[in-house]
């Protein structure tokens, strides 16, 4: 069976896949690093992300942020750039017959940004502002308090913006050590999907666009430590008109087989407009505008989790809604129609987002790096076949334990005991 894509590896370690997509002009190089905020020590947490905004603030070429955004602006291109807690990735996205621009771009940014004292001191209000707006989001933040909840004070648990006082104190020589030391060759991946053809000379083009890259052995992580053995409740006191929630159980890491189980179990609880959690919390009881359950799987670590937007005056009452439902999925075995309509979700949704080119850079490149395989999306889809009733009452079994329970909220509240007493399955 040919694969829909081909991976090359250079001599330095640099990897390189290729995905051509019929019927489509459009075409995305994405670049990813295996590092992120996991990688950080305390004293510089928050430097990944900081040094990803500094990428688009010059280079010898592009001498200042203007002529970097001008650049792909004069196409109509797309571009930007993340950090996640494992991977940092710097995209652009043209129209094919600009691939050449794009290559020389992203190439330029990640290769030979300048990382000017003045720069830094001006993006730091920048990043600053940032963290003001999530703290001001409790919706976005609520996200950044159930990790801190899950893994305390270590990577993973610490805000990948980075807290304000660690930010004041970065200077260019942190950024220069960090890039040393986690951006390598040996840790990149470069992903090109959409409308390309000849193979050979894009080999031959990234081969020149990154023939200086550093070949350092890049630095490695502190594995996650997973301490719990009675249901844990963390409370942000903040007065508001509405009370935000998240409540969910530790998970798998992407190692994991029982990911794949955990996904449909996810989509089952709260992943669409007619899961159990919607149904029950937004259209029979108009408990919340918004409710959602969402999975998330890392080397070391994973979670399921469900969260809702409530009145504060029924944050009990949702909870107790929340919790009586994974009961039910421990207590009965999902029936046919239910888990063939979320494993139809399933396939649906990614089929949908894989027509976009972005999409299909993000899904080969995060495989190659942080897996180093890729599975095909008809190999996945295999994998979410292969899920049973009989698995699903098994995964929330050994999910939905004391020990595994943790409840973050935002909300007008500083008794602890009242929650605490709530947290029973």
């Amino acid at each position: 069976m040919n694969k829909p894509y081909q991976k090359f590896i250079f001599k330095n370690g640099l990897r390189l896949v290729t995905v051509p997509m019929k019927n489509t002009k459009a075409v995305t190089v994405l670049v990813l690093v295996g590092t992120g905020s996991k990688y950080e020590t305390k004293e510089i947490n928050g430097i990944s992300h900081f040094l990803e905004h500094m990428f688009f603030k010059g280079t010898k070429k592009r001498s200042n942020t203007l002529a970097i955004a001008e650049a792909l602006d004069g196409v109509g291109g797309e571009y930007n750039a993340f950090t996640d807690k494992e991977v940092t990735g710097y995209w652009a996205k043209v129209d094919s017959k600009h691939l050449d621009l794009a290559l020389d771009w992203v190439s330029d940014i990640f290769l030979n940004s300048k990382l000017e004292e003045q720069e830094i001191e001006r993006e730091r209000g920048v990043i600053i502002e940032e963290i003001n707006m999530y703290l001001d989001d409790p919706r976005r933040y609520i996200w950044d308090l159930w990790e801190k909840l899950l893994y305390g004070n270590q990577p993973a648990g610490w805000l990948i913006s980075g807290e304000k006082k660690t930010i004041r104190k970065l200077k260019r020589q942190h950024f220069i050590n960090y890039l040393k030391t986690h951006y390598s060759s040996r840790n990149t991946i470069i992903v090109i999907a959409g409308g390309i053809n000849r193979i050979q000379n894009l080999k031959l083009k990234i081969q020149n666009s990154f023939q200086w890259i550093n070949l350092v052995e890049p630095g490695s992580k502190k594995r996650v430590i997973e301490k719990q053995n009675e249901p844990g409740l963390l409370i942000h006191y903040k007065k508001t008109d509405q009370t935000h929630l998240r409540l969910g159980s530790r998970g798998y890491n992407i190692f994991n087989q029982d990911r794949y189980v955990l996904s449909i179990l996810g989509v089952i609880l709260g992943g669409s407009m007619s899961s159990r959690l919607w149904i029950e919390i937004r259209e029979r009881h108009g408990l919340a505008y918004y409710v959602r359950t969402g999975i998330e799987s890392h080397t070391d670590s994973g979670w399921l989790c469900s969260g809702a937007g409530v009145n504060n005056d029924k944050v009990d009452k949702v909870i107790e809604i929340i919790l009586r439902n994974y009961r039910l999925t421990k207590e009965q075995k999902i029936g046919k129609e239910e888990l063939r309509k979320a494993k139809d979700f399933i396939k649906g949704r990614t089929i949908l987002a894989m027509e976009e080119s972005d999409e299909q850079a993000a899904f080969y490149a995060s495989q190659e790096l942080l897996e180093n395989k890729i599975l095909t999306l008809e190999e996945k889809f295999a994998k979410i076949e292969a899920v049973t009733a009989n698995d699903i009452q098994r995964v929330a079994r050994d999910i939905f334990k004391p020990e595994k329970l943790n409840l973050a909220l935002i909300g007008p509240f500083k008794d602890k005991q009242k929650f605490q007493r709530l947290l029973k399955l």
